[in-house]
């Protein structure tokens, strides 16, 4: 279900948003655009998040990170 809402977008982002929609709706361009930026956010947080996982150095993580390599060795033999 879609809802109106009122967001103020600059002028530049209107005239390049504009220029790229094609046959689509300003809406529906916007929308698709919000979509790409957030599933865009969310890989760069989940690449933070590995980064982390296999950069901390404490022995508790060592030991989780070899119990995920070890799995995945496993999930990947199996293709």
């Amino acid at each position: 279900m879609r809802e109106a809402r009122s967001f103020t977008i600059s002028q530049d982002v209107l005239a390049q948003i504009a220029e790229t929609k094609g046959a689509s709706s300003t809406s529906e361009r916007v929308n698709e655009l919000l979509k790409r930026a957030l599933d865009l956010e969310r890989r760069e947080r989940l690449a933070q998040e590995a980064e982390e996982f296999f950069t901390n150095d404490d022995a508790k993580s060592a030991g989780e990170r070899a119990a995920y390599q070890k799995a995945a060795k496993r999930t990947l033999s199996r293709v």
